[in-house]
C-alpha cells in the first residue's frame, strides 16, 4: 500500500512538473511578440504573446504548492530556469549557423511574390537579445518564490482552509510584480521601451492574469477532485500535510 502511494505520488509531481516546465518554456520563447487586444478583441491595450498560456503556469505552480509544498514549487522551478537557459543558447547556437543557399532561393519571396528574407525572419524571431533572456528569467524567479511563499502564508492563515484564498491570492500578488518586472528588465533597462510604454503592456498584461486567475479557480477544485480521485481522498490529506511543513518531497 505504502508502495503504490509513493509511486502514485511520484507520477503525480512527474505529471503536474511536466505541464509546468513545457508551458514555461513556451511563454518564454514565444513572449517576444506583442499582439493587440484591440485588433483581437476590440478591447484597449497590448499583450505579449507569453500570458496566453502564463495561466496555465501559475495554476500549475499553485497546485504544485497544494500537494508538495514550497519546496516542491522552487524545486521545478530552478530546474526549469536551467532549461530555459538551455533553450536559450540552443537557439542562439542556431542563428550562427550559416544558411543553405537553396534554402534562402526556395523561400526568397512570400505568398504575394514580394521579396522575402527568411534568414533575417529566422533571426528577428528566435534571437532574443540578452536583455529579453536575464529580464524573463529574473521576473520568472523572483515571481515563483513570491506566489509559493505566499501561497504558504495564506495556508498558515486560513488554516488550510479556502483553497481558492491561497490560489488566487498568491497569483495576484507575485504576478504584479513579475509583470512588470520582466518588461522593466527587458525593454527598459537593455532595450528602447520609455516607461511609459513599459506601464502600458504592464498593466494590460497583470489586468488579464488577474482576470485569467479569477475564471480559472474552478480548474483548482477539478484538480483537486480528480487527484483525490487518483491518490485516494486520505492519501491526498497526507500530501497536504507534509506540503504545509514542506516535507513533501
Amino acid at each position: 500500500m505504502a508502495s503504490s502511494f509513493t509511486h502514485k505520488k511520484q507520477q503525480l509531481y512527474l505529471v503536474l512538473s511536466g505541464i509546468f516546465i513545457v508551458n514555461a518554456l513556451l511563454a518564454e520563447i514565444i513572449g517576444v511578440k506583442i499582439f493587440s487586444v484591440d485588433a483581437l478583441l476590440g478591447l484597449p491595450g497590448n499583450l505579449t504573446a507569453g500570458v496566453i498560456i502564463w495561466p496555465v503556469v501559475f495554476i500549475t505552480t499553485d497546485i504544485i504548492n497544494e500537494y508538495f509544498g514550497r519546496e516542491g514549487v522552487l524545486r521545478v522551478s530552478f530546474l526549469t530556469v536551467g532549461l530555459i537557459l538551455y533553450a536559450f543558447l540552443v537557439i542562439l547556437a542556431t542563428t550562427k549557423l550559416p544558411p543553405a543557399q537553396f534554402w534562402l532561393d526556395v523561400n526568397s519571396q512570400d505568398a504575394q511574390g514580394r521579396p522575402f528574407n527568411i534568414e533575417f525572419a529566422y533571426q528577428s524571431i528566435f534571437r532574443q537579445g540578452l536583455g529579453i533572456i536575464i529580464g524573463s528569467i529574473t521576473a520568472f524567479i523572483i515571481g515563483q518564490v513570491l506566489d509559493a511563499s505566499v501561497f504558504q502564508w495564506f495556508r498558515r492563515v486560513a488554516g488550510g482552509r479556502y483553497v481558492w484564498l491561497r490560489a488566487t491570492g498568491s497569483t495576484l500578488i507575485s504576478q504584479l510584480v513579475d509583470s512588470f518586472v520582466v518588461l522593466f528588465v527587458a525593454f527598459y533597462v537593455f532595450g528602447n521601451w520609455t516607461f511609459d510604454q513599459v506601464l502600458s503592456v504592464a498593466n494590460t498584461n497583470y489586468w488579464y492574469k488577474f482576470a485569467a486567475a479569477i475564471l480559472l479557480t474552478p480548474l483548482l477544485y477539478l484538480a483537486h477532485y480528480l487527484i483525490d480521485r487518483y491518490v485516494g481522498r486520505d492519501e491526498t490529506q497526507e500530501l497536504q500535510q507534509q506540503a504545509a511543513a514542506d516535507v513533501s518531497v
